[in-house]
């Protein structure tokens, strides 16, 4: 069974789960989840998927060459020690692609779609890059070299992606011993918040050991609640410029640089950083913790049936692609992904019809 399968697979979980946050926020007076917000996030792990049946291709052939001509080792497959140690091994090498995800730019511009929403419940774990795996692939090489096999490597990341998905959520407390080792909900909270005190914390994937050992971990504060989202809000549901902003931002930044060092320093300094004689010259608004506002849009009842009957199609037809993507030729793949993508971006600009609205009227 492939990974694309496994996912599609999983996708009734995942919607039940999200049912159950749903209703037990509701419960309790707590609910976390607004829909056009939701459909956002779903609709950008949707294209990351869709995306993923090319970009993996040429990940997951890096991989293997590298494995094949370089392995200092042969592990063998059967061995449980050798996937014990393999996912061990591969959740490390997360720890510093995420960490890096946050301290490099270019590495940002990729990560920077999984924490746009401005809220926080399972549907954000499901926010994921399509770009990531273009130079995301680089830090899990000495996986290779140690002789990790390709299956064995493919098989515990997918096993490291699926266990993320539970820590997003408002709903689950602190859990004791729990979070002192792993990456849990209260921990996860925290590597999500914008607040000063919680900014650039908690990258583990399964283990938190990582952050306690490297100096980055964070403990959730009962007295400063978390506030989600980004220090730059993308304030739009546009699946296509969701994945570009942080992109074009920086190219064009790079472009303005008068220097040729600060042209290419732009897309490797910290998030953020940027030549004093450009921010000079292009200043922009700094952030202020008290002053952010979520991106909320009215949706009238209209619009959020006529949203949430796109969704349903666009499910339908990305579970029928994955399903079957690996007996399709490419150009049926292709076309699939491209027909997908259009979905999503009309869905997403439905989501924010009352947005689009606004800005019409003030114009006029």
């Amino acid at each position: 069974m492939t990974g694309p399968q496994i996912i599609v697979l999983a996708t009734p979980v995942f919607l039940l789960l999200m049912a159950i946050e749903w209703v037990v926020g509701m419960v309790r007076g707590r609910n976390t989840y607004r829909l056009h917000d939701a459909l956002s996030s779903i609709g950008l792990g949707m294209m990351s998927q869709v995306i993923g049946l090319f970009v993996k291709l040429l990940t997951v052939g890096i991989y293997t060459a590298v494995f094949t001509q370089v392995a200092l080792f042969s592990l063998p497959v059967g061995s449980i020690w050798v996937w014990l140690g393999a996912l061990l091994l591969y959740d490390l090498c997360y720890y510093w692609l995420h960490r890096a995800g946050h301290r490099v730019a270019i590495l940002w511009a990729a990560h920077v779609v999984h924490h746009q929403s401005e809220d926080y419940n399972l549907s954000t774990a499901l926010r994921q890059t399509s770009s990531g795996a273009l130079l995301g692939w680089i830090f899990y090489l000495p996986m290779a070299v140690l002789g990790v096999p390709p299956l064995v490597f493919a098989t515990v990341a997918l096993i490291d992606l699926l266990y993320q998905y539970w820590v997003h959520t408002q709903q689950i407390g602190k859990l004791g011993w729990f979070d002192r080792w792993f990456c849990s909900p209260s921990n996860h909270r925290v590597h999500h918040a914008v607040n000063d005190r919680y900014l650039d914390r908690n990258y583990g994937g399964i283990l938190i050991l990582w952050d306690r050992l490297f100096g980055s971990f964070e403990e959730e504060c009962d007295g400063e609640p978390c506030v989600y989202g980004t220090r730059s809000p993308l304030r739009s549901f546009d699946p296509l410029l969701a994945n570009v902003e942080v992109y074009w931002a920086l190219a064009r930044d790079a472009w303005r640089a008068r220097l040729w060092w600060d042209k290419l320093r732009v897309w490797f300094m910290p998030p953020g950083w940027r030549p004093a004689e450009l921010a000079r010259r292009f200043p922009r608004r700094g952030f202020r913790l008290e002053a952010m506002q979520k991106f909320d849009p009215p949706m009238g009842r209209g619009a959020k049936i006529a949203a949430l009957m796109m969704f349903a199609g666009l499910l339908i037809g990305t579970c029928g692609l994955l399903w079957n993507a690996h007996r399709l030729p490419i150009a049926t793949q292709l076309a699939g992904a491209v027909a997908m993508i259009a979905g999503l971006w009309l869905m997403g600009a439905v989501n924010q019809h009352g947005a689009t609205r606004r800005a019409m009227a003030a114009a006029a």
